[in-house]
């Protein structure tokens, strides 16, 4: 991979007298919107965005922490000066990292995390890049990136006894990972900030952000159609906190907002509503050329299992009109699942299809996610 040069506003020496505010805080790169037709319903438009980056449940997701002496970046000070600076963390660090994916496995919820050596086989992929502040992809959205690029970055030492800075980000950076956005963007939140604080409190260190970083991470709202629910949770591990003078409504919070930096009872619930201990619906064993019922409703998920009498090649598709993710995996030795294909077809007016080459007497899972589909809709899935 080409190594980048970053600019940064680091000082140009480190002795240099600076005022840091207590609280480092996650810049999340910019998502691209889902583009919907503009004729679609508020309802199916909400559906479709509020799980379109989520997984399909019983995802494993595996993590993988950068570590090889080339992997890193080149940074460019002030002075012009470049220095490197290595994606490689500390055994505390990474320690820190496997004990926050713990905390959301203990939930209960219905994903897996498993650790792996090889970059090639991580969705998550790690970097601890100092003074690149702390961020993740959203959900699926880490798919896009390249199997050398980072999905997850932490630019300080988390490995501190601190409810922010420490065990705290690493909770929240994952819970990115898991398709959750930051809670004090929630439009139902009625935040009115005082907008010129905000962009000279982050724009100062240690944060340096610029002002559509900062716009983009704090003052944005998201779109009402994204978000799960109509409450907003100030306690949310997923909310920044904020020193005094920086929100001017609620006014309660004027003097300062500070969450505990723990999983609050509103995000365990959020978070075992999409990905649930078991789904809701059971498991069907399916047979080539006979359409089953798709009977998930709106945000639940149904799994169809497929044994080929044959080896050739199927073609597995829903029918009906709904909005889905089909996931199509091998089922290997310890109920192990090794994943093939996929397919969304949410926004669209076609319907979830794949084609592929299957094995006779293999077991296969399909996973459906179902977004949207109407109440009085008939819809099924066929092997053919």
């Amino acid at each position: 991979m080409a190594k980048q040069t970053k600019k940064t506003s680091l000082p140009l020496a480190a002795n240099s007298p600076i005022t840091v505010p207590a609280t480092r805080y996650c810049a999340s790169p910019p998502r691209k919107p889902k583009k919907l037709p503009k004729d679609i319903s508020n309802e199916r438009a909400k559906l479709i965005l509020s799980n379109s980056n989520k997984w399909v449940n019983g995802t494993t997701l595996h993590y993988y922490f950068f570590n090889r002496a080339a992997d890193g970046e080149h940074i460019e000070l002030e002075n012009g000066r470049k220095l490197w600076r290595k994606w490689a963390g500390t055994p505390s660090q990474l320690r820190v990292v496997r004990k926050a994916f713990k905390t959301w496995k203990d939930l209960g919820i219905g994903l897996n995390f498993k650790e792996v050596k090889n970059r090639e086989d991580a969705e998550v992929r790690i970097s601890f890049m100092e003074d690149d502040g702390a961020w993740s992809y959203v959900g699926r959205d880490i798919l896009d990136q390249d199997v050398d690029e980072r999905t997850m970055n932490f630019g300080w030492n988390i490995a501190v006894p601190d409810i922010h800075n420490g065990i705290g980000t690493a909770i929240h950076e994952i819970g990115h990972t898991l398709g959750l956005q930051h809670e004090h963007q929630n439009p139902f939140a009625g935040i009115v900030w005082n907008e010129q604080a905000v962009y000279d409190s982050l724009g100062a260190p240690p944060n340096n952000w610029d002002k559509e970083t900062t716009y983009h991470n704090i003052i944005a709202k998201l779109d009402k159609k994204e978000v799960t629910g109509s409450s907003w949770d100030p306690d949310s591990v997923m909310h920044y906190p904020f020193e005094a003078g920086l929100i001017k409504k609620p006014e309660q919070y004027a003097a300062g907002l500070n969450p505990p930096g723990d999983l609050s009872k509103k995000d365990k619930e959020t978070v075992l509503k999409f990905y649930p201990a078991k789904n809701a619906v059971k498991d069907v064993f399916i047979k080539e050329k006979v359409p089953y019922d798709i009977v998930a409703g709106n945000s639940e998920q149904q799994n169809f299992l497929f044994k080929p009498t044959l080896t050739k090649y199927y073609k597995i598709e829903t029918l009906g009109k709904l909005d889905t993710v089909m996931v199509l995996s091998e089922v290997l030795a310890g109920k192990k699942l090794l994943y093939l294909s996929g397919d969304d077809n949410s926004g669209t007016d076609s319907n979830a299809m794949i084609k592929i080459k299957l094995f006779r007497s293999k077991t296969y899972v399909i996973k459906l996610r179902v977004y949207y589909k109407g109440s009085k809709t008939k819809t099924s899935i066929l092997i053919s």
